[in-house]
C-alpha cells in the first residue's frame, strides 16, 4: 500500500476572495482521491509540526523566529504573498513537516507521496512565490544526517525555476538540483540550480515528455542517487493559470508514469510532492494533481 501524507491544515487557510492561491485544493484532493477509489483512508499519514530547531538546519535564525513569532515585515510577507496569521504558521510547520515524512516512508517502501509541498521558492532567509522554507532542502538534508545517505536528487518539475532550491543545494553536500521549467516565467530573475533545462513558451507533450526522460536517466548515471525527491507540479498543464507550457492532461500522466517508472526500474525509492497548479475549477485542479496518484498506482500496485 503506497503511503500517503496529509494534514487537514493545508487548506484551512483563510485568505482573501481574489487571491490567486488555491489553498483548498489539498482538501479537494484529498477527498477527490477517496471518491475515486484512488486511495483509502488507511493509506494516509498525517505529519507532526517540525520545530525551529530543525527548521534553522536550512533557514537563517532571525528569520525562522519572525515568521513563527508573527513579526516578520511587511515587505517580506508581500514578497510570500500571504498575510500573516497563526494558521499559516500552522499550515507552514505541518507541510514542511509532511515533505520529511514523506522521504522517509519513500526510503521503507519505495515510493511516498505527498498532498502538497514543493516550495522551492524559499530562501535562506527570505521566502518567496507562496513559499515560506523550503521543504524540499529541509528533508534531502535530513535524511543525510539522519539516514547518512550519500546523494539525494531533487527532480523539479513544477513550470516555475526552483530557484530557493538552487541556492540552498549548493550549501548542502550530497543535495543535487535539477529545475525543467519555463524560461519567460516566474521568477524573472533565474540561480543557477546544479542543472538547469529551460523550455521555451508553447512547449507541447512530445517535447517535454522526451526532456523529462532523457535528463532523469542521464542525472541517475551521473549520480547514482539514494532517492529522488521529485516535485511533480501540474502548473505545466495548457490550462494552468500561471503556466505557459502546452501539456495536456494525458501529458501529465505520462510525465509522472515516466518519471516513477525510471526510478523503480533503478530501484531508488522516490518521493513525491504535488508542487503547484492553479486554477479557479476545484474539479479540474484535483484531475489534475490525480494523475500523479494514478501512475503511482499504475506501477506499484498493479505489478505486485
Amino acid at each position: 500500500m503506497i503511503p500517503l501524507v496529509y494534514h487537514a491544515s493545508y487548506s484551512k487557510l483563510a485568505l482573501p476572495a481574489h487571491h490567486r492561491f488555491p489553498t483548498t485544493k489539498y482538501a479537494h484532493l484529498y477527498q477527490f482521491l477517496l471518491d475515486n477509489q484512488l486511495a483509502t483512508p488507511t493509506q494516509f499519514h498525517t505529519p507532526t509540526p517540525m520545530t525551529a530547531e530543525e527548521i534553522m538546519q536550512v533557514h537563517h535564525r532571525d528569520y525562522v523566529e519572525q515568521f513563527i513569532d508573527g513579526t516578520l515585515a511587511t515587505s517580506a510577507l508581500r514578497r510570500i504573498g500571504f498575510p500573516w496569521s497563526e494558521a499559516l504558521v500552522e499550515r507552514t510547520l505541518h507541510s514542511v513537516a509532511g515533505t520529511s515524512l514523506t522521504t522517509a516512508l519513500a526510503l521503507q517502501t519505495g515510493i511516498a507521496l505527498h498532498l502538497t509541498g514543493g516550495y522551492h521558492h524559499a530562501h535562506y532567509e527570505f521566502g518567496s512565490g507562496y513559499c515560506i522554507f523550503n521543504d524540499l532542502i529541509i528533508a534531502a538534508r535530513k535524511l543525510i544526517a539522519e539516514q547518512q545517505l550519500h546523494k539525494i536528487l531533487i527532480f523539479d518539475c513544477d513550470v516555475h525555476q526552483g530557484d530557493g532550491t538552487a541556492t540552498l543545494s549548493q550549501l548542502h553536500q550530497g543535495i543535487i538540483s535539477c529545475s525543467i521549467h519555463c524560461k519567460d516565467n516566474f521568477p524573472s530573475r533565474k540561480q543557477h540550480s546544479h542543472y538547469d533545462i529551460e523550455l521555451v513558451k508553447g512547449t507541447n507533450d512530445s517535447a517535454y515528455l522526451d526532456t523529462v526522460e532523457q535528463t532523469l536517466e542521464l542525472l541517475i548515471r551521473l549520480h547514482q542517487p539514494d532517492l529522488i525527491l521529485y516535485d511533480a507540479g501540474v502548473d505545466i498543464h495548457q490550462d494552468d493559470d500561471l503556466g505557459h507550457l502546452k501539456i495536456s492532461q494525458q501529458g501529465l500522466y505520462q510525465r509522472d508514469i515516466t518519471v516513477l517508472s525510471i526510478a523503480k526500474a533503478a530501484n531508488i525509492p522516490v518521493a513525491a510532492v504535488i508542487g503547484g497548479g492553479y486554477s479557479r475549477d476545484a474539479l479540474q485542479l484535483s484531475q489534475r494533481h490525480s494523475q500523479l496518484f494514478i501512475a503511482a498506482n499504475h506501477l506499484w500496485l498493479h505489478t505486485q
